[in-house]
């Protein structure tokens, strides 16, 4: 073969190689990340489900170091038994793995986490704070008194968590005398609460939730003018129902994050309705929840109203989440309904306080600590390496 030819030759291999390598790269570390990291059969989407199957046996009980000021702590308030912490979430055809407090810090090195809604919201953070405490301890640097907005920094990691108090996500206005007052509250359905909204811009990772609050009375407002209420007995004024002060909250929290100029490469988690389990009565006409496991996939009850409130979730976040890719702004469904749904026997009862308290009303809307509300931390978690599975991913394509 002539020299000029095998220099040909040899210069074709080499323009094989260099096109193929960057594309063979890839596809190893994508399978091989795909095998490392647990996954469900759709874990390589956007979204993952865990929706499907039931509540297993957990051989031992979650270790929770910094629980002892938490409300949650039912052990504390002397609930006598202890199995609620010794059942855990098995997705189907896939198994769920332990909360690892290390390989999450990892994750989240360098960034800001808020938890954004109620204190079904404040509750997952607890529990985070606990979980992650088997790794490391925060520094509390809230700049206020309110621990409604609390504010922990891992300074090994440079992360900090957030919570910012937001029961209906949208502004309200109370003009009652004192406090509360649900003849006079205000919801203006089309404005966010300010309280989460001025912040959020600086953070990076958002788990936004609500639910109980919207079951109260209330004057909903759009552009400023009354466009109906929730449970009012005012005559002149259109009666609406609970799902929509619901979803049009969720639209304009969505909206919101949209609407924000420099909001992009951040991620956005809906964690989806947390039914309560009041039996026997409501929560005020005696209503409790004294069951000690959960219930078995056959016996499941999802009342027609957990639906409808779920699918108004779920409706409002398919409608914003192309849009967010768009703009590089990633929503992600937290789907934890379905698994609440069969723990019963994981609130509180009358074990969020002290007996001498005397307090009568049953907690069967918050979760006990250590407990079911682990399982949106376990989570959040498996979410979070599937994110970075994906830009690892993306930014490897782009070199190729």
């Amino acid at each position: 073969m002539k020299r000029k030819e095998v220099e040909l030759l040899h210069s074709g291999k080499d323009i094989l190689f260099k096109s193929l390598f960057f594309p063979i790269l890839v596809l190893v570390l994508i399978t091989t990340l795909y095998f490392y990291l647990p996954h469900t059969p759709s874990s390589l989407m956007s979204d993952i489900d865990m929706r499907s199957n039931d509540s297993v046996p957990l051989n031992t009980t979650p270790l929770h170091p910094s629980i002892n000021d938490s409300i949650m702590n039912c052990m504390k308030f002397g609930r006598p038994d202890s199995d609620y912490m010794k059942w855990r979430w098995k997705p189907s055809e896939c198994e769920l793995p332990l909360f690892d407090a290390k390989r999450f810090l990892e994750l989240v090195r360098g960034k800001t986490l808020a938890f954004v809604g109620d204190s079904l919201a404040r509750n997952q953070m607890q529990s985070l704070v606990c979980l992650l405490a088997i790794a490391a301890n925060p520094v509390d640097v809230s700049t206020t008194t309110d621990t409604r907005f609390r504010r922990w920094l891992y300074t090994e990691y440079n992360f900090t968590i957030a919570a910012l108090w937001s029961p209906h996500l949208v502004r309200t206005q109370d003009d009652g005398p004192e406090g509360y007052n649900a003849n006079n509250l205000k919801l203006y359905l089309d404005e966010a609460d300010e309280a989460w909204a001025v912040q959020i811009e600086n953070v990076d990772i958002v788990i936004i939730s609500a639910s109980q609050w919207f079951f109260r009375p209330f004057i909903g407002y759009e552009r400023g003018l009354i466009v109906g209420c929730h449970m009012c007995s005012e005559r002149n004024i259109r009666n609406f129902s609970t799902y929509y002060g619901f979803r049009m909250a969720f639209r304009t929290a969505f909206r919101t994050f949209l609407s924000l100029k420099n909001y992009n490469n951040k991620l956005v988690f809906l964690r989806t309705f947390s039914p309560a389990h009041f039996e026997n009565g409501d929560w005020d006409k005696g209503g409790s929840c004294v069951r000690t496991k959960p219930l078995k996939k056959q016996e499941m009850k999802l009342d027609k109203y957990i639906l409808d409130l779920y699918m108004t979730q779920v409706e409002e976040f398919k409608e914003v989440k192309m849009e967010g890719e768009k703009k590089g702004l990633r929503f992600r469904l937290l789907d934890s309904t379905r698994a609440m749904v069969l723990r019963p026997d994981g609130h509180p009862n009358h074990y969020g306080h002290w007996s001498q308290e005397r307090k009568t009303l049953a907690d069967c809307v918050h979760w006990c600590l250590p407990g079911p509300v682990d399982t949106w931390n376990e989570f959040l978690l498996h979410m979070l390496s599937i994110e970075e599975l994906n830009l690892a991913g993306k930014k490897l394509q782009k070199h190729a």
